[in-house]
C-alpha cells in the first residue's frame, strides 16, 4: 500500500492542469485529475502528458485522469476548480446560477469518497461557493477553506514591488475580505522587509495599486478571455503544502467565521495558520477604523451573494 499522500483535483481545466503539474513537481503526493464523464478522456490525456513530463523533469508522482469518484477515495487534500470560469464582462456573481449546482454535486461526491480530506475551493464566486460546500458536506470549518487571499495578496505584492522598484521577495502584504471588487488590502500590515510600504510609495500611487488589485482578476479575464490559472494554482498549492507538510504558514484564506472580526455564519478572507490539523488558528488583526469600514462593506457584499446561493433551490 502506497504511503504517498493523495491529492484529488476536481476539474481538469486550465487551473486543474497547472495544479497537477505543481503538485507533481513538488512531489507532494500522487494526483487524481477528476472531471465530468464528458471530459474523462481529456482528463486522462492531460494526466498522461503530465506523467510523461515527469520522465523529463524527474518526478515520480503518479497522475491519473478519471471521472469516477471512487478513484478519489481517501484523498488527503481535495482542491476544487469545478465550474464555469469568468468571461469578459462577467462578474464573479454572474456565475452563481451555473456553479451552485456544480458545487453541490461536488459536495455530495466529497462526502462519500473523501470524508476526511482538507478541502480548498477555488471556484467562483469563491466566498459563496466555499460556504455552500461546507453547508452541504457538514465538514468542520478547520477542513474547508477558500483560496483567494493568497492570490489577491500576491497580486498586491507584485504591484507594490514594481512601484517601489524592489524585489517581490521582500514585500509582505495582506488582503482580507471577500474575493471581489470590495476586497480589503490592509496597508497597516503591508511592509517591504519590515519597512511600511507607505514610507516608500506615495499615497496616490498606493491608492492606484489598491484599485488595480481589486480588479486584478478582471484585468486578466479581459486580456485572455478567461480566468487566470498559473497564480491561482500556485496559491492553492501553497495552502495544500502547508497542510501536508504541517508548515503552519500564516496565510490569508476564506474561512468560516463564528464571531471573529464581529461576523458569524459567513465565509470571508482573514489571516489564518494552516498546519497538519487544517485551519489551526484565526488571527484577528488590530485594524484601523478605515480598514474596519472597508471590511464591513466587503462582508455586506459577501453576505448578499451568499444569501442568493442559500436561496437557490436544491
Amino acid at each position: 500500500m502506497s504511503t504517498r499522500k493523495k491529492i484529488a483535483l476536481i476539474g481538469a481545466g486550465n487551473i486543474g492542469g497547472e495544479l497537477a503539474a505543481l503538485c507533481a513537481r513538488k512531489e507532494l503526493g500522487d494526483v487524481i485529475l477528476f472531471d465530468i464523464p464528458q471530459k474523462a478522456d481529456f482528463a486522462r490525456g492531460k494526466a498522461l502528458d503530465l506523467e510523461q513530463n515527469g520522465s523529463v523533469l524527474g518526478y515520480d508522482a503518479a497522475i491519473k485522469g478519471t471521472s469516477d469518484w471512487a478513484d478519489c477515495a481517501g484523498a488527503d487534500v481535495v482542491i476544487i476548480t469545478a465550474g464555469i470560469p469568468r468571461k469578459p464582462g462577467q462578474s464573479r456573481d454572474d456565475l452563481v446560477a451555473t456553479n451552485v449546482p456544480i458545487i453541490r454535486n461536488v459536495a455530495d461526491g466529497l462526502k462519500s469518497a473523501c470524508p476526511d480530506a482538507f478541502v480548498i475551493v477555488i471556484s467562483n464566486p469563491l466566498d459563496a461557493m466555499v460556504y455552500e460546500l461546507k453547508r452541504r458536506t457538514g465538514f468542520p470549518r478547520e477542513r474547508v477553506v477558500g483560496m483567494a487571499g493568497v492570490l489577491d495578496s500576491a497580486r498586491f505584492q507584485l504591484f507594490l514591488s514594481r512601484e517601489a522598484n524592489v524585489s517581490v521577495k521582500d514585500v509582505r502584504a495582506m488582503v482580507l475580505g471577500g474575493h471581489g471588487d470590495d476586497m480589503v488590502p490592509i496597508l497597516s500590515a503591508t511592509t517591504i522587509n519590515g519597512v511600511p510600504a507607505s514610507l516608500l510609495i506615495p499615497k496616490d500611487k498606493l491608492d492606484a495599486i489598491i484599485a488595480r488589485t481589486r480588479v486584478g482578476g478582471g484585468e486578466i479575464v479581459k486580456l485572455m478571455g478567461t480566468s487566470a490559472y498559473y497564480a491561482p494554482a500556485s496559491a492553492a498549492v501553497a495552502m495544500a503544502e502547508s497542510y501536508l507538510l504541517d508548515q503552519k504558514r500564516l496565510l490569508p484564506a476564506a474561512v468560516y467565521l463564528d464571531g471573529e472580526y464581529g461576523y458569524k455564519d459567513l465565509y470571508m478572507g482573514v489571516p489564518v495558520i494552516i498546519g497538519g490539523r487544517g485551519v489551526e488558528k484565526i488571527i484577528e488583526l488590530n485594524l484601523t477604523d478605515d480598514e474596519k469600514a472597508m471590511l464591513a462593506k466587503s462582508a455586506k457584499s459577501v453576505q448578499g451573494i451568499t444569501d442568493v446561493v442559500k436561496a437557490t433551490p436544491a
